[in-house]
């Protein structure tokens, strides 16, 4: 098929649009995620099977790196305070349960397979994370204010921000090797940097919305602002901007607060942005490599997958019994945390990229391509046993009439 690659760029732009639209929809019709829909438009435009998109092209890096950022401010963005805040206890205690768990598992898992061990801490925290894919699920059945769900949701604050805490401790230790004095001001950093963004650029935000008022371009030139001071400010201090994006949506989304804010940026963004960013994802799956993997490294491809499911069903199980849930409350707590997508995609992307002085990757690609699967597989499995769960909690069983009269 080398006469696609000779295509003009308006024929090559029509075919992406094309795929962009169409695959994206099928996935919805098949209820799946409309991300996956993205990175098979990736696979297939990628250097791998048409290869028509030029993975080292200018705009289309700019437009990932652009839309890599508005997916985690967009993730940060979504996260509730006020729900956090109704059940802070039980969020605290589930979100270290159900990120401990298969970031214990995955970091023994890439010991046992020769892995160093900042490169499977890294694989442990590209495991912990997880997207809230069932929301619209949740809203369908009017479990959003069910107390499990603001466990779970608030819980979604603690493995977010581990995961992104420890890729920014990996990342200068596989660059730079292990200095205590660097890694303990990298630490340093963190403690101002984060209440910094958190709290600092919140009051910012809240001023600038004062004098500039809050039409269309005023909002989205300080979402915009927000995120880019957030992101240099991180690469200032040694860390990657996507740490900076994510923390600059929990800012922005307290400045904001029930404030009803402009969407026009958030349209544009999972329009264009971010479904480039998914494209680019795609383009890294090399289904050749994928099967000399699977052949020559099964454990990898089941370990990845046994740890997540193991360590995502055993943190619900634990925590759902101590605070006395019932089995299917517990199977949606689990449910709920399974998809891994925005944080999960976005950070095995990142460590992928991270190479050292010995040119050696922070992950290497047999990881990033059972990361690939484990996304598809943990959005389909997460999103199907979310809609089992929630018909469950909804309708529990009813007790037998001859149980009943006794």
């Amino acid at each position: 098929m080398e006469f696609l690659t000779h295509l003009p760029d308006l024929t090559n732009l029509s075919l992406t649009l094309m795929l962009t639209l169409l695959l994206p929809h099928l996935m919805e019709r098949l209820h799946l995620p409309g991300p996956i829909g993205y990175i098979l438009a990736g696979i297939i435009l990628g250097p791998n099977v048409l290869a028509i998109l030029n993975p080292d092209g200018k705009v289309v890096n700019f437009f990932a790196d652009l839309g890599k950022l508005l997916l985690m401010f967009f993730a940060g963005f979504e996260i509730d305070v006020d729900q956090f805040n109704r059940a802070r206890r039980k969020a605290v205690t589930f979100g270290l349960l159900t990120f401990a768990t298969p970031f214990l598992l995955a970091v023994a898992l890439g010991a046992m397979l020769g892995y160093p061990l900042v490169a499977c801490a890294v694989i442990g925290a590209v495991l912990a994370s997880h997207t809230l894919l069932g929301l619209a699920t949740l809203k369908k059945y009017d479990l959003m204010g069910s107390e499990p769900v603001v466990a779970t949701v608030g819980a979604t604050v603690f493995t977010d921000m581990l995961a992104i805490l420890i890729l920014a401790i990996c990342l200068p230790i596989h660059v730079g090797g292990v200095d205590p004095v660097a890694v303990g001001i990298q630490l340093a950093w963190l403690a101002v940097y984060v209440p910094g963004i958190l709290f600092g650029l919140s009051a910012v935000a809240k001023w600038l919305l004062r004098v500039l008022g809050t039409t269309k371009a005023a909002h989205t030139t300080i979402v915009l602002l927000a995120i880019a001071v957030a992101a240099q400010f991180a690469e200032w201090i040694g860390m990657e901007g996507i740490i900076g994006a994510f923390l600059a949506g929990v800012a922005l989304k307290r400045a904001l607060g029930n404030t009803k804010s402009d969407d026009s940026l958030e349209v544009i963004s999972h329009s264009l942005f971010i479904p480039v960013f998914f494209i680019t994802a795609g383009f890294l799956v090399d289904f050749k490599l994928f099967f000399f993997t699977l052949r020559d490294q099964p454990l990898l491809v089941v370990g990845v997958l046994g740890a997540l499911f193991g360590g995502k069903w055993l943190a619900a199980q634990v925590a759902g019994r101590l605070f006395g849930y019932r089995s299917s409350e517990r199977a949606l707590m689990f449910a709920l945390t399974v998809p891994q997508v925005a944080a999960t995609i976005a950070v095995a992307l990142v460590a992928y990229a991270t190479i050292n002085p010995a040119g050696e990757r922070l992950i290497d690609r047999p990881m990033l391509n059972a990361t690939v699967v484990l996304v598809i597989v943990s959005a389909v499995a997460g999103l199907i046993l979310t809609e089992r769960a929630a018909k469950r909690v909804v309708s529990p069983p009813t007790v037998a009439p001859s149980v009943a009269a006794s």
